[in-house]
C-alpha cells in the first residue's frame, strides 16, 4: 500500500528488527548506502548505535560554557555595579571593589547560568518537549519501548524512494516494514 492509496503524507519506512546486533548492522548498512536522516529506537541505550548512526558531537558542552562564562560576567557586574557605582557604601575603611568578597556570588551565578543553559540547551537541542511524533502512528512501535528494534528513515532523505528503500530495508532481513505516515 502507497501513502497516496492511503491518502496521507509519507514521513518514511520502517524496518522492525528482533535483536540489537541486527538493527545495528542494519543501521551501519543504511548508512554505508548513502541514507542520512534516518532514527534508530531502542529499549535501552546502544553504544554501537550512536556511532552506527552517524551522531557527532553535540553543541551542548559549548552551549554550557557559553552560560557560564555570561554567569561569570552577570555576577560580576551585579556586585560592581551595586557596590561601585549604584550604592557605594565605605564600610570600615574597605574599597568599593574588593574582589575577594564577589568570588561567591561570582561562582554560585555561573554555576546557576552554566545548569541553566544545559537544562534548556539539552531540550532544545533533542527537540523536546515532543508530545507527538509520527512513529507512534505504527501499532507495533509500542514494543519498541519493551523488546524490539526499529530502524526508520526518513522520506526526506535526498536517497529516499519508496520502492528503493523498501527492497533495501527488505534486504535487512527484518521482521517487517512499514510505512509511516503523519
Amino acid at each position: 500500500m502507497s501513502s497516496q492509496d492511503s491518502g496521507g503524507r509519507l514521513y518514511g519506512l520502517m524496518a522492525e528488527f528482533e535483536t540489537p546486533g541486527a538493527l545495528i548492522t542494519a543501521t551501519e548498512q543504511a548508512r554505508h548506502a548513502g541514507y542520512r536522516k534516518m532514527d534508530a529506537y531502542a529499549p535501552y541505550p546502544i553504544e554501537e548505535l550512536v556511532h552506527a548512526l552517524g551522531h557527532h558531537h553535540s553543541k551542548l558542552p559549548l552551549m554550557v560554557l557559553g552560560g557560564g562564562i555570561v554567569g561569570f560576567f552577570a555576577g560580576l557586574g551585579l556586585q560592581v555595579y551595586v557596590n561601585a557605582i549604584a550604592y557605594p557604601l565605605n564600610i570600615g575603611g574597605k574599597p568599593a571593589l574588593s574582589w575577594p568578597a564577589f568570588v561567591p556570588v561570582t561562582f554560585e551565578m555561573t554555576i546557576l547560568f552554566a545548569s541553566l543553559t544545559a537544562v534548556l540547551g539539552m531540550l532544545a537541542l533533542n527537540g523536546l518537549p515532543t508530545p507527538y511524533h509520527p512513529v507512534f502512528n505504527l501499532p507495533r512501535f509500542s514494543a519498541a519501548s519493551r523488546d524490539r528494534y526499529f530502524l526508520c528513515i526518513e522520506a526526506v532523505d535526498p536517497r529516499f524512494h519508496v520502492d528503493g528503500t523498501r527492497q533495501f530495508l527488505e534486504s535487512q532481513a527484518p521482521t517487517e516494514v512499514s510505512e509511516v505516515e503523519y
